[in-house]
């Protein structure tokens, strides 16, 4: 498939732009370690897509384990780092509710919906959802979005399911096929 500006992408954080602590959350920004080659990716990507929208469910907000603050002051590290490598991320989006039926948490449309509305521009039948679970999957097609799973833990060993429109082993091999 062939992108350019007029596209929208759509990046789950944890387990796509930074590596996923297991049993734990992102917490500070000690905490957060770049996935292998998201920097550069990020970079390239940039320079395809018209948007890069940041989607994530953050649960540690609602079980107080972290504040707002803390999640924001991460995002503000972030962003500077991959500003710093050459890319750019135009709006970031999350979900902070312990309860896992809340209408905001993906796979729940609502976060592609705010950065429509955010952005009018945003074709969502023109965007792409990239992330690492079937969550992420659910709620690239419940906007109407095409989807790339990012495998990292490799449990699918290349095998899409229906919710799949492509997987890879990380954002970065994905990125070098575009």
């Amino acid at each position: 498939m062939s992108y350019n500006k007029k596209w929208t992408l759509f990046l789950d954080r944890d387990g796509v732009i930074n590596k996923e602590l297991r049993n734990d959350y992102v917490k500070h920004w000690d905490d957060f370690i770049f996935e292998t080659g998201a920097l550069e990716a990020i970079s390239k990507l940039s320079n395809i897509f018209g948007k890069i929208i940041i989607v994530t469910n953050q649960r540690g907000i609602g079980i107080e384990i972290m504040t707002d603050e803390d999640l924001s002051s991460i995002h503000t590290k972030m962003i500077s780092a991959i500003e710093k490598a050459g890319g750019r991320v135009d709006a970031i989006y999350y979900a902070p509710a312990a309860d896992r039926s809340d209408i905001r948490r993906k796979p729940n449309p609502t976060m592609a919906l705010e950065s429509k509305n955010d952005f009018p521009e945003i074709d969502l039948s023109n965007s792409i959802m990239v992330g690492n679970s079937i969550s992420d999957m659910e709620f690239g097609k419940n906007a109407g979005m095409k989807t790339v799973f990012i495998d990292e833990k490799k449990n699918y060993a290349g095998t899409k399911t229906e919710v799949m429109d492509d997987i890879f082993d990380s954002l970065a091999n994905w990125a070098i096929t575009l």
